[in-house]
């Protein structure tokens, strides 16, 4: 047993390079998925207003993870406001790494307005209450990395903006960049109202945003990554629908299931709510009640083959420590990755130790 509260950097994931050359393959893949012709065309009308409206720019810190496996790694999600990596530098971070984060954002703002600013001025950094997040800190750390290439940057909850179809501000002063960190990927609820006013009207640069969301990370989507014939008839290049078939594990939605022959397979199967993020109301079908599976909406239930992640051996910690891994990626670019060690059924940080951990390739 250890005295004091374990530190997850102390911990070393080994990743094997093989399996790492396979996540960055399947991260080009679905980057260029996403930018087929008929794979918009087909999408796009399933998505809400402000995911089919296109600002012209991507989006920043996107995050690819997966759980590894025997047979390779295999994808569990993707996320378009993903969090860890300046927690997972540490201090081991390079210049030429820092100058490759700066630039997407600044990537963004060309996209954004046709290259008429090449840097924003002002970035704002948002999210609900953020001095109660968990990522705080490295929120804090972004806003420092910004200032010391003179960009005035702050951290706020969106209620301290005033912000409209005619643009945002802070304190009166005009925002050019929102970093976005608020899990309202639609920009549906009312405190985001003002900053979604002006998104559609091209009066900020938003990233991320709606649209990558609902191509790219919306849970649905999984629906087609994992379908061969659907790949096919949207004219998917055969290596393409390889390297993404071969990594994401068979998904599909509640509805689509008998109740009773699910019931009996649930062990197989993780049960995730397609509108929720992170951990959020996810369940691994053996932890579930029938009151809790009878609760179920079966049009807005997703649920993905169960595979178990691996693991790690920490120091502080008789069992070994569950792992998953975490690709950082802007367009087809991995910036970063790192590992999330924890206990539970779901990924959590709640357990002493848990946390963002560096990697080790071998």
């Amino acid at each position: 047993m250890v005295d004091t509260v374990p530190d997850s950097s102390q911990c070393i994931v080994e990743l094997p390079k093989g399996q790492l050359k396979t996540m960055i393959k399947l991260v080009n893949a679905l980057y260029k998925l996403h930018k087929i012709p008929a794979y918009i065309k087909q999408t796009t009308p399933q998505l809400p207003s402000s995911a089919q409206f296109n600002p012209g720019n991507d989006s920043v810190m996107m995050g690819y993870d997966f759980h590894l496996t025997p047979e390779g790694p295999r994808l569990i999600e993707v996320n378009t406001n993903a969090g860890g990596m300046m927690l997972a530098w540490q201090s081991d971070v390079k210049p030429r790494g820092v100058t490759a984060l700066l630039n997407t954002f600044n990537m963004e703002m060309k996209l954004f307005n046709n290259a008429k600013m090449a840097i924003a001025k002002r970035i704002v950094i948002i999210d609900r209450e953020p001095q109660k997040q968990y990522l705080y800190p490295e929120m804090q750390q972004f806003a420092m990395l910004f200032r010391s290439r003179g960009i005035a940057a702050d951290v706020v909850d969106p209620d301290q903006l005033q912000a409209d179809d005619n643009g945002v501000s802070l304190n009166g002063e005009k925002v050019d960049l929102i970093y976005n960190r608020v899990c309202d990927f639609y920009l549906e609820e009312d405190y985001m109202a003002g900053i979604k006013a002006a998104y559609l009207q091209n009066n900020v640069c938003l990233t991320p945003n709606p649209r990558a969301y609902g191509l790219l990370a919306d849970k649905r989507r999984l629906l087609l990554f994992c379908n061969a014939e659907k790949l096919n008839a949207l004219g998917v290049d055969p290596d393409l629908q390889k390297t993404i078939l071969e990594v994401t594990p068979d998904c599909r939605l509640l509805e689509d299931f008998d109740p009773e022959i699910f019931w009996q397979e649930r062990r197989q199967w993780v049960v995730k709510p397609v509108d929720a993020f992170g951990s959020r109301g996810v369940i691994v079908g053996k932890g579930m009640s029938r009151a809790r599976f009878a609760s179920l909406d079966t049009k807005t239930t997703l649920v993905q083959k169960l595979i178990p992640p691996s693991t790690t051996t920490c120091p502080w910690s008789e069992k070994p420590m569950k792992t998953d891994l975490r690709l950082f990626v802007y367009q087809n670019k991995v910036l970063g990755v790192t590992a999330r060690i924890y206990r539970g059924q779901v990924t959590s940080f709640k357990e002493p130790g848990s946390g963002y951990a560096p990697i080790k390739i071998v």
